[in-house]
């Protein structure tokens, strides 16, 4: 995936992904803004949150994380986040942004803000829980925002359209 020089890792974007469409939206953001700043960026994606129970799985969302043992669970993320990100650096196009992938078992706020330490900016995405939960944000964006160090972009979901 490093097919294009990217600027040194202090003009990097971090971009939080666990697999779910609000992370999908939230790399092709990461993508095409860095195409604009001409540098690359870094896909993170935690999980486990230091557990090595199959319930993996709900914590992070994570598709596969629940099939794989124990062992292989950091070589079944990496691949899969590998693949996903490819997938959408492919539908962002030329010119094509360098990508470094990193998978860390951890809590996902915790991990991006320490992979974010050389970073520019760091984009997640809301899962959001509607009015009754965190308004607009879900946690991890939540607890991002009020930690990082650096700008942080929130990328919403997908607005529903009315039909009728």
């Amino acid at each position: 995936m490093n097919t294009t020089p990217a600027a040194g890792p202090a003009g990097q974007i971090v971009v939080g992904t666990d697999g779910s469409e609000s992370a999908r939206r939230a790399v092709l953001f990461a993508l095409r803004e860095a195409q604009l700043r001409g540098v690359g960026v870094r896909a993170v994606c935690a999980y486990g949150g230091g557990r090595t129970e199959p319930s993996d799985r709900a914590m992070t969302g994570w598709r596969n994380a629940v099939s794989e043992p124990a062992p292989h669970l950091h070589d079944a993320v990496a691949r899969d986040v590998t693949d996903s990100v490819e997938e959408l650096r492919q539908q962002v196009g030329e010119p094509y942004v360098e990508v470094e992938v990193r998978c860390e078992r951890g809590r996902p706020a915790q991990v991006l803000l320490e992979a974010s330490q050389d970073a520019t900016l760091l984009v997640v995405g809301s899962r959001g829980a509607g009015l009754w939960g965190r308004l607009a944000l879900g946690s991890t964006s939540t607890e991002v925002v009020h930690h990082a160090h650096l700008p942080v972009v929130v990328v919403p979901p997908e607005p529903k359209h009315a039909t009728g």
